[in-house]
């Protein structure tokens, strides 16, 4: 589920920004009471079916029928939502619509591939913060309807200490001394480890959780042994759909994937009202 609060605020600023002073192909037209629905054009895991009424409930409200669910694996011409209402509402609002939920279908099925293809339930998927600006509850909400989990939401939730910080701090145990210092009881750290070196430095400074940044499934396999069990381990850098497979039974906890939303292609989903004909 999206927050709701949020959901409006940032539905009203994309609506402004497609609407402007109204919508110049409704304006000729005759407005009454229509019905549709949208249909999805390609197999895949459906998300963001909650913008349809958040998107018309800010327009001045709509019937909406959801007839499958977020999460929901569908075929090629499921329909997904039936709605009625206003032309004006329906039509003025259809864009923002299939951008949000072709989107967010995107990664709801690609993270849904992740999984299947890691075949591992002993890891979890992550997300990443490589998200569009703006964009980034939409798309982590949908990390969770294909199965996968969030990592940070932002840079409050968490230390993680990549090359950067570790350059300024001096070295992987001051950076962790340091972040320790300065955390709350809830807060954990995590340190990014690129050498045998930096991983043992890492172990004696006690991280709370490691990242095996850049490393083959070999090599994480023999650093998962040196890892005391009260540390979390995180495989990062270089993983995709196209070797995911790899690292099955690699030992990690988590395998953080940037893919999952900085690559993303679209859900093909319609929307057509009564009466319209489409190939």
């Amino acid at each position: 589920m999206l927050n709701d609060f949020l959901l409006k605020q940032k539905l009203t600023a994309f609506l402004k920004e497609d609407l402007e002073f109204g919508d110049a192909s409704l304006a000729p037209l005759p407005d009454h009471v229509i019905e549709g629905m949208f249909i999805a054009k390609a197999d895949g895991i459906v998300c963001g079916l909650q913008v349809i009424s958040a998107v018309y409930d800010l327009l001045g409200g709509a019937e909406v029928e959801l007839l499958v669910s977020d999460g929901e694996k569908v075929a090629k011409k499921t329909e997904l939502a039936r709605v009625k209402g206003s032309a004006a509402v329906l039509l003025s609002g259809e864009r923002v619509i299939l951008n949000l939920l072709q989107h967010m279908s995107g990664i709801a099925t690609k993270t849904a591939q992740a999984v299947e293809l890691l075949a591992d339930p002993t890891i979890k998927i992550v997300d990443t913060r490589k998200t569009m600006p703006g964009l980034r509850m939409f798309e982590k909400a949908a990390v969770r309807a294909g199965g996968g989990f969030n990592h940070r939401m932002g840079l409050t939730h968490g230390i993680m200490l990549k090359d950067n910080h570790l350059a300024l701090a001096g070295s992987v145990g001051k950076a962790i001394d340091l972040a320790k210092q300065n955390v709350g009881p809830m807060t954990r750290v995590e340190v990014e480890v690129e050498t045998l070196s930096e991983l043992q430095e890492a172990i004696k400074h006690h991280a709370d959780v490691i990242m095996f940044d850049n490393q083959k499934p070999a090599t994480i396999k023999q650093w998962q042994k040196l890892v005391p069990a009260g540390i979390l381990t995180e495989a990062s850098g270089g993983i995709d759909l196209a070797n995911i497979a790899q690292y099955q039974g690699c030992g990690v906890d988590f395998i953080s994937l940037g893919t999952l939303t900085n690559a993303v292609e679209p859900l093909d989903i319609s929307f057509l009202v009564n009466g319209a004909i489409k190939s």
